[in-house]
């Protein structure tokens, strides 16, 4: 998706019947928060802490989302996707005097940093045309010397009848809507050169729960995310210095990433202040989900200017990233190379054993001595007190399941759309089983052998279209000292993926 405004239509490309399942695409966060401006609801790509600033205006006292975009370029990262969500912000007005009565517009995105102009001509209209006009929008800088954006529309009218209606035409502009009733005649001629807004907008609140994950139907917090074909790690940057976002939040995040294929990031509250503190935290809380990823603890900067502990959230998911591209999922993090910015340092010392009972618990641990050598310690999951097996303890097995499932996902799909023949089935074996060979080619299995079974129930008789293909799928994943297996169900309603006690014989496995 461009960093341009969505309008509604989303467009998902299948594979094709024998495409490659490509097991090497950029690892992509996804942070949800509140930002200076930026559309609002609609996921945006970037790929540079300059195009974060462009687009949404830089590091901010009233959030904590511009300080993560850093640290996760800074650790790493290559691809995100940044989501703004408001409470109660208002939009910048602007009021064009018109023959009878006003035109009211409204900034698309709300905010205090909105700087939104207009002016009208009559340029190219004839003499005789008293319904049209032109119109030229305007964002500019704070101080008013650089314009951002413009769009320009001609011909405008405001006759409902009209084929240039200006109501229907802004439907498309990323700058301004209507505003209550249009004016019984077109705007008058600006006679200086712009008209600056009438009202400022306003940056609304802290967020809350509610705010980040909005609504499934409108497709608007977390769930504006539903517009974009993948990603692979979720994180909300703390609504305020300090804070973490409530259980409300986590738990429809965690939800979320489950049906999505995504590991969720989690801060550990800042009044956790020590090793204790978290192990009893986290037995209270409510985390237990193998796709959920937290730490302990937090850290401070090096200089010693007073400040509270910072979050590093998406430090971590940075860190992630770069391990996916250069190494794959299914190693560890702390090894040479993965370390966090010199500028960061344990706010606590965590001792071996403290550390152990930590990790036992779910909880990977920040250690370091020496600046430019804190390391994410651990490699684990909250996945303590599930139903899953012990394997989705394990941060890279977890992660390498995700990748895998994911990949067949998305090139699978073709299936739910053919026939169900032997010969479908054949083709999703053939295929998947080259993508598995590649795997294990670049170290992520434990050794070459692997298992690869599509529904029996294809090469016998025709099977039930709502039903769609199942796999089965068997394999050792790197660093584990167990054999995973998974059910992968492709249906024309969705993929589901589970876990399975299914235990293929050594001889069934490639």
């Amino acid at each position: 998706m461009s960093d341009a405004v969505d309008h509604g239509i989303t467009v998902t490309e299948i594979a094709s019947m024998d495409q490659s399942i490509d097991a090497t695409l950029e690892t992509t966060a996804a942070f949800v928060g509140r930002a200076l401006r930026g559309p609002l609801n609609t996921p945006v790509l970037v790929k540079s802490v300059a195009a974060f600033h462009r687009r949404f205006g830089g590091v901010w006292a009233g959030s904590s989302l511009g300080m993560a975009v850093e640290q996760f370029f800074e650790h790493g990262g290559k691809q995100l996707y940044v989501v703004r969500v408001v409470n109660g912000a208002r939009s910048a007005m602007l009021c064009i005097p018109a023959v009878r009565g006003m035109l009211v517009l409204r900034a698309v995105e709300p905010g205090a940093s909105e700087k939104i102009r207009a002016a009208v001509d009559y340029d190219g209209v004839p003499a005789d045309d008293s319904a049209h006009f032109n119109l030229t929008l305007q964002r500019v800088a704070g101080d008013g010397a650089r314009v951002i954006d413009q769009e320009i529309y001609r011909e405008l009218s405001c006759e409902p009848a009209d084929d240039r209606y200006i109501e229907e035409v802004l439907q498309t502009s990323s700058l301004v809507r209507i505003h209550g009733a249009l004016p019984a005649a077109r705007p008058l001629a600006t006679e200086s050169e712009y008209i600056d807004i009438a009202q400022p907008g306003t940056d609304g609140l802290p967020l809350c729960d509610y705010d980040f994950v909005g609504s499934s139907g409108r497709g608007t917090g977390l769930f504006a995310l539903d517009k974009i074909e993948r990603f692979e790690l979720l994180y909300f940057p703390p609504p305020e210095h300090g804070l973490v976002p409530g259980p409300a939040a986590m738990l429809a995040a965690e939800l979320y990433c489950h049906r999505r294929g995504a590991m969720l990031i989690v801060d550990p509250p800042v009044e956790w202040k020590s090793a204790a503190d978290a192990i009893r935290g986290v037995r209270n809380g409510a985390y237990a989900n193998p796709d959920v990823l937290s730490y302990f603890p937090r850290v401070y900067q090096r200089r010693d200017d007073g400040s509270a502990p910072l979050a590093i959230g998406a430090a971590i998911a940075g860190l992630l990233c770069k391990l996916d591209r250069l190494h794959g999922p299914w190693e560890f993090l702390d090894q040479p190379g993965f370390c966090l910015s010199r500028q960061y340092v344990p706010a606590i010392n965590v001792d071996m054993v403290a550390a152990h009972l930590l990790v036992k618990e779910g909880l990977n641990v920040i250690a370091g001595a020496a600046p430019g050598h804190t390391m994410v310690c651990g490699g684990v999951t909250l996945a303590h007190g599930t139903q899953v097996g012990d394997e989705f303890s394990n941060l890279n097995t977890r992660r390498l399941c995700l990748c895998i499932s994911n990949a067949i996902d998305r090139a699978t799909r073709w299936a739910v759309f053919e026939p169900h023949t032997s010969r479908v089935g054949e083709r999703i074996v053939s295929q998947v089983h080259a993508f598995m060979g590649a795997m294990a080619a670049t170290g992520g299995f434990e050794n070459d052998h692997f298992m690869v079974q599509c529904d029996p129930a294809l090469h016998k008789q025709a099977v039930d279209p709502l039903r769609g293909i199942t796999l089965l799928l068997a394999f050792h994943p790197a660093g584990s000292n167990k054999t995973v297996s998974l059910t992968i169900h492709q249906t024309p309603s969705g993929c589901r993926v589970a876990s399975t006690a299914f235990a293929p014989a050594r001889a069934e496995c490639a």
